[in-house]
């Protein structure tokens, strides 16, 4: 399982995750990542954000309900051993 590391806006930290799978959905990258390699753990949805000035892409947490509930249907197919708790 690949690990990526990013950086938390408010204050510069470090944050691991574990890549679990990752899908492209309207020209836009997201990745399902977890903080723990194995077990049940906290999941987390991110998406990929462009940033015009450099061209280079950033990941931030969905927030948005609506676009959450429906990754998290896509990853829980694409993961039929997944069920998302929200």
């Amino acid at each position: 399982m690949d690990k990526v590391v990013f950086q938390a806006p408010q204050n510069g930290e470090a944050i691991e995750f574990y890549v679990v799978e990752q899908t492209k959905i309207n020209g836009i990258d997201y990745l399902l990542v977890t903080e723990e390699e194995d077990g049940d753990c906290d999941a987390y949805i991110l998406k990929e954000v462009l940033q015009e000035e450099n061209d280079e892409a950033t990941y931030e947490l969905v927030e948005s309900e609506e676009e959450l509930e429906y990754m998290s249907r896509i990853f829980g197919e694409i993961l039929e051993e997944v069920d998302f708790i929200m």
